[in-house]
C-alpha cells in the first residue's frame, strides 16, 4: 500500500508555493501519494485550519502523514512539530492548529523537530518552513524513518491548544456558537448532532426559530433550515443559498437549540 501525505494550506493556487511543497516531497518519497485538502483556508486562519483537518483526518488509512501549513509564526520562537497518533501522524507548527483532532484522538507521542538531516537544508528559510521542514518531515516519515529520530521528544501536554470548542447544556436544550462557515455560507455550530438524536427540535438564531429537516431540499429554495451535516454537527442553511448572508452571521455568534416536548 503507498504511503498517503496530506496537506493543508493558506497558500491559494495563484502562486507556487503549494507545487513547491509537492516538488521537495517528491524529492524525498516519490511514491507517496500527495492529497490536497485544501489551499483556500482564509490567510493565518489557524482555527479555521484546525477545523478543516478535525473534519478530514479520520477519512484516511492508517499512517497517513497530515502536514499543515497555516503559519503566522513563521521565522518567530513557536515550535515545529511532530505529533504520533494511532492513526498517523501530524506535521506543523505548534500553534494550536492540531487542537480540533487533538481533541478527538490521543496525541501517542510529540518532538520538536530539531533535526536538520530531516529538513531540506540545515538553514532553513525564515518565511517558508512548508518547503524546508514540514514537507520533507512529511516526506520522511512517510517514507519510514522512525518518529523519535526527527528531533526531541516533547510531552504532548504541552503542545499549544486553542479554546475548546464546546456546547453548554441549557434548561430548554443547547447552547453554542458558530465554529465554521463553509464556501456555501452554512453556519457549521459547535453543537454535536449526537446530543439531538431521537429528539424533537428548533435551532434559534438571535430571534429566529429554524426548524429541523432532514435534507436541505426539505424546505422551499429561500427558506433558512437547520440539520445536522455530513459532519455530525447542527448546521444552519437556507436551502439553494448562504444563511451567512441571509442572517448577517459571524464566526462566533451564539446559536441555540430548543427541545420540543
Amino acid at each position: 500500500m503507498p504511503a498517503f501525505i496530506t496537506l493543508l494550506t493558506d497558500f491559494g493556487s495563484q502562486d507556487v508555493y503549494v507545487g513547491v511543497m509537492k516538488g521537495a516531497i517528491a524529492r524525498i518519497a516519490p511514491s507517496a501519494v500527495v492529497i490536497d485538502l485544501t489551499h483556500d483556508v482564509a490567510p493565518q486562519a489557524v482555527l479555521a485550519a484546525s477545523f478543516h483537518l478535525r473534519s478530514a483526518y479520520r477519512y484516511f488509512p492508517d499512517g497517513t502523514v497530515h502536514v499543515v501549513v497555516v503559519d503566522p509564526g513563521v521565522g518567530s520562537q513557536r515550535r515545529a512539530i511532530a505529533v504520533q497518533m494511532p492513526q498517523g501522524y501530524l506535521v506543523g507548527p505548534d500553534n494550536g492548529v492540531f487542537s480540533g483532532v487533538l481533541a478527538d484522538t490521543t496525541g501517542l507521542a510529540a518532538v520538536e523537530l530539531n533535526n536538520p538531516v530531516y529538513w531540506r537544508s540545515p538553514q532553513p528559510s525564515q518565511t517558508f518552513h512548508g518547503r524546508d521542514v514540514f514537507a520533507p518531515v512529511g516526506a520522511y516519515l512517510a517514507k519510514g524513518t522512525p518518529f523519535a529520530l526527527l528531533g526531541t521528544a516533547i510531552p504532548v501536554t504541552t503542545l499549544k491548544r486553542l479554546p475548546a470548542v464546546d456546547y453548554q447544556t441549557t434548561a430548554n436544550g443547547f447552547g453554542g456558537s458558530v465554529q465554521h462557515i463553509d464556501r456555501f455560507g452554512n453556519l457549521i455550530t459547535s453543537i454535536p448532532g449526537k446530543v439531538l438524536a431521537n429528539q424533537q427540535w428548533v435551532a434559534a438564531f438571535d430571534i429566529l426559530e429554524i426548524q429541523a429537516v432532514q435534507a436541505y431540499a426539505d424546505r422551499p429554495a429561500g427558506r433558512l433550515v437547520a440539520l445536522v451535516n455530513s459532519q455530525g454537527w447542527l448546521e444552519i442553511a437556507v436551502s439553494q443559498g448562504s444563511a451567512q448572508a441571509e442572517l448577517k452571521a459571524a464566526v462566533g455568534d451564539p446559536v441555540e437549540v430548543r427541545l420540543l416536548d
